[in-house]
C-alpha cells in the first residue's frame, strides 16, 4: 500500500507543531505561543515509529484569526483530514475543554478514520488527573504527552505502531530508520542517483512563491493570498515530474530586517536563509510588476554568498507592459534583471506567469540543464593553461599595502558530490599570498573560466590558498 498519512489536528496553540517536530525529528514547523502561526499543511516522514508514515501538521481548526485566514486554515485542515489514514486529535490538558474542542470531536466522530486523542502539555503526573473532563469527547484511545519535554512519546510511538501495523504499513528500512533525537536537526544525508533535487523557492513577500508552487503542483497545496507574509514556515513538498523527483521548499517571504515586526517573522526569515543553505538549487522569484527591489538584491546576495546554483524566475510577466510586442518585453525583462542582479550573472532567467500557469515547463528544463552542465569543467592542465594565459594578458597590479603582485603557482578543481544532486566545483588556486587576490581580479578570473565552460546556473567558486615556494 501507499505510505499511510497521520494528520495532527486541533484548535490553535495546543502544541500541534511541537508534537510534529518531535515526531519527524526536525524543527520544521515554527513553534510559537501566538495562535495561528501554522497556516499551511506541513508534511514529513515520521521518525519515532517503526513503520513508514507521513506526518501532516495543520493550521488550528476553528481559529478566529485577525488576519483573515480562518476560513482557509479550516479548508487546509479539512483536506488533511480527508487524506488521512490516522488522526491525532491534540488537546491542551492544562486547559479546560472548550467549545472548539467539542466541535472538532463531533467532526471527527463522523469520520471513519481511527482517532488517537493526544492530551498535550502534561508536563507532570499531576496534570494527567484532568482525564475525566476530556473523557466526554468520546475517544477510547488516548495518550498524555509533553512535547516541550519529550514526555509520553515512547507510549505515543507504541500506539502509532499498533495502528500503522494494522494499516499494513511497511517497516522502516535500515537507511531511513530514526537516527536523531526528537527535535534535533539531522546531519545532511548523502545523496544517490535516486535522490530528489531540493529546490528552494525564495523571494520577498508577495512575489508569488506559493502561487508558483501551486501552479507546479496543479493543487492548492499552500495558502495563497495577496497579504504579504502568508507563508511562515519553510515547507517541503515532494514532487515528481517526468520520472524525476524533486522536493520543493516553499519559504516565507524575506523582508528587510528593519521591517520584521514580530518574532515569528524573524524566525521565518531565518528558516528561509536555512532553506537556501540546504537546497541543491534556488529559484529566486521576482515580481516583475514591481521590478527588482533592494530586498530582491539582498536575497540574491545570500544565494551568491552561499554559492548556490540559481534560476531567476520572473513572475507576473503578464502584467509587465502587456501592450508591447512579446519579444521586446522579454528582452527588456532580461536587461532589467542583468542590470540589477549582476552578481547572479550565472543564473538563467525563466519568464513565467504563475497565476496563468505559463512558463512552468521552462523552469524544469532549466533545472535539468543546470544539473547536466554542473560538472562541465576544464581538466587540470587546461585550467592551468587558461589561467596563466589570462594572467599574462592582464597581469595583476601591485598590492598597495603589501607591495607585491599575485603569482599563481598551480590550480586544480575540487568537487564534492556527496551531499548535493547539483555539485558546485571549487577552483583551488595555490598562490604566493591569497591577500593579493583582489575582488576585481577574482571576478576577472571567474569570467575567464566562465568563457571556457558551459555551466548555466552554476557559480564559479574560487578558493585561493597561500603557498610559500622553496626556491
Amino acid at each position: 500500500m501507499t505510505t499511510p498519512t497521520i494528520a495532527i489536528v486541533g484548535r490553535p496553540n495546543v502544541g500541534k507543531s511541537a508534537i510534529f517536530n518531535r515526531m519527524v525529528g526536525r524543527r520544521i514547523a515554527i513553534v510559537h505561543d501566538q495562535p495561528g502561526v501554522t497556516r499551511d499543511r506541513l508534511s514529513a516522514p515520521a521518525r519515532i515509529t517503526d513503520y513508514e508514515a507521513l506526518v501532516v501538521d495543520t493550521g488550528g481548526i476553528g481559529s478566529t484569526l485577525d488576519d483573515g485566514f480562518a476560513e482557509q486554515v479550516a479548508l487546509e485542515a479539512d483536506i488533511a483530514l480527508n487524506a488521512a489514514d490516522l488522526i491525532m486529535f491534540v488537546c491542551d490538558c492544562r486547559d479546560h475543554l472548550t467549545p472548539i474542542d467539542k466541535s472538532i470531536a463531533a467532526r471527527l466522530h463522523k469520520s471513519e478514520v481511527p482517532v488517537l486523542l493526544v492530551l498535550n502539555k502534561a508536563d507532570t503526573d499531576k496534570q494527567e488527573l484532568n482525564l475525566g473532563e476530556f473523557a466526554e469527547l468520546g475517544f477510547a484511545d488516548f495518550v498524555f504527552t509533553s512535547a516541550a519535554h519529550g514526555r509520553g512519546f515512547a507510549e505515543l510511538a507504541a500506539k502509532l505502531n499498533a495502528q500503522l501495523k494494522a494499516l499494513g504499513a511497511a517497516p522502516h528500512r535500515a537507511e531511513t530508520a530514526p537516527d536523531t533525537e526528537p527535535g534535533e536537526e539531522p546531519e545532511r544525508e548523502e545523496v544517490s542517483a535516486d535522490s530528489p533535487i531540493k529546490v528552494a523557492v525564495v523571494g520577498r513577500p508577495n512575489a508569488g512563491k506559493s502561487s508558483l508552487i501551486n501552479a507546479i503542483l496543479c493543487d492548492r497545496r499552500t495558502i495563497v493570498s495577496d497579504v504579504a507574509g502568508t507563508t511562515r514556515d519553510a515547507i517541503d513538498v515532494p514532487y515528481s515530474r517526468e520520472d524525476k523527483n524533486y522536493v520543493l521548499i516553499d519559504t516565507a517571504g524575506m523582508r528587510p530586517r528593519s521591517k520584521r515586526d514580530t518574532s515569528v517573522e524573524v524566525f521565518s526569515a531565518m528558516r528561509s536563509e536555512k532553506a537556501i543553505r540546504r537546497s541543491d538549487i534556488c529559484l529566486l522569484v521576482i515580481d516583475m510588476a514591481a521590478g527588482v527591489t533592494q530586498q530582491d538584491r539582498r536575497i540574491g546576495s545570500i544565494i551568491a554568498k552561499e554559492s548556490k546554483p540559481c534560476i531567476i524566475v520572473v513572475n507576473k510577466f503578464d502584467l509587465y507592459c502587456p501592450d508591447a510586442p512579446l519579444s521586446a518585453r522579454k528582452e527588456a525583462v532580461r536587461e532589467h534583471i542583468r542590470e540589477n542582479l549582476f552578481f547572479l550573472d550565472y543564473a538563467p532567467v525563466a519568464i513565467v506567469s504563475a497565476k496563468r500557469s505559463e512558463g512552468i515547463d521552462g523552469i524544469f528544463k532549466s533545472i535539468a540543464r543546470v544539473q547536466q552542465e554542473a560538472l562541465n569543467m576544464p581538466g587540470t592542465g587546461e585550467l592551468n593553461r587558461l589561467l596563466q594565459r589570462a594572467m599574462e594578458m592582464n597581469p595583476p597590479g601591485q598590492h598597495r599595502v603589501l607591495h607585491k603582485r599575485l603569482k599563481l603557482f598551480y590550480a586544480t578543481t575540487a568537487v564534492n558530490e556527496k551531499y548535493t544532486t547539483i555539485p558546485v566545483p571549487t577552483y583551488v588556486l595555490f598562490v604566493n599570498d591569497k591577500r593579493l587576490l583582489s575582488d576585481s581580479y577574482a571576478q576577472y578570473l571567474r569570467n575567464t573560466i566562465r568563457s571556457r565552460i558551459k555551466a548555466a546556473g552554476v557559480p564559479i567558486v574560487l578558493s585561493p590558498r597561500s603557498r610559500v615556494r622553496n626556491d
